[in-house]
């Protein structure tokens, strides 16, 4: 059997999924609304709706287990609530305490630094300048808790306000814009 495999810009707003089986979230976007995939294709990993960015999409289960190891860098540039201090950038790169289904999660060590260039980022409001000032970091982790970066950025002080994935492993982000479908070869 012959797999797919596609590599799409997730916007906000949608679920990393097909179908809803949630009663009450009858009116969700999901990925099936952006193209026309081939039956039994899965997402790789998932963001949560509030986050956007790159997502890798696949029929192929190897393939999928794969990218989800912690062989896999994952590379996220996020928006905080704040100037983000040295201090918190060494709490995220050391591990932090988090809590992962109820129990406390210290984070393995990962890469963080601030991020100066933005370019690459889409504009999309997200809150009005009088609310304060924010921040922009590159975060990437070779695990993926639920919410887990929100929950580190949290815990740091500096709530996330947007978060983009930019890069799986070799996979990248490039010049794809929200909604994007690219079909890749394995």
């Amino acid at each position: 059997m012959k797999h797919s495999y596609y590599k799409i810009y997730k916007p906000y707003g949608y679920l990393s999924q097909f179908v809803n089986h949630q009663n009450k979230r009858r009116n969700k976007k999901l990925l099936n609304e952006l193209y026309n995939f081939t039956d039994n294709v899965m997402a790789v990993g998932r963001l949560d709706e509030k986050s956007e960015g790159l997502l890798l999409l696949t029929t192929d289960g190897k393939f999928s287990n794969y990218i989800t190891s912690s062989k896999i860098e994952k590379e996220y540039h996020v928006m905080v609530d704040g100037i983000i201090t040295n201090e918190a950038i060494r709490a995220l790169q050391n591990g932090i305490e988090i809590s992962v289904d109820g129990k406390p999660y210290k984070s393995k060590p990962c890469k963080a630094e601030i991020l100066i260039d933005t370019s690459h980022i889409i504009d999309r409001f997200v809150r009005d300048e009088k609310h304060g000032p924010t921040s922009w970091l590159s975060i990437t982790l070779t695990e993926g808790k639920f919410r887990q970066v929100r929950k580190m950025t949290a815990k740091a002080g500096f709530p996330t306000l947007r978060l983009v994935r930019i890069r799986i492993g070799d996979y990248k982000l490039e010049a794809m814009i929200p909604a994007s479908v690219l079909e890749i070869q394995s």
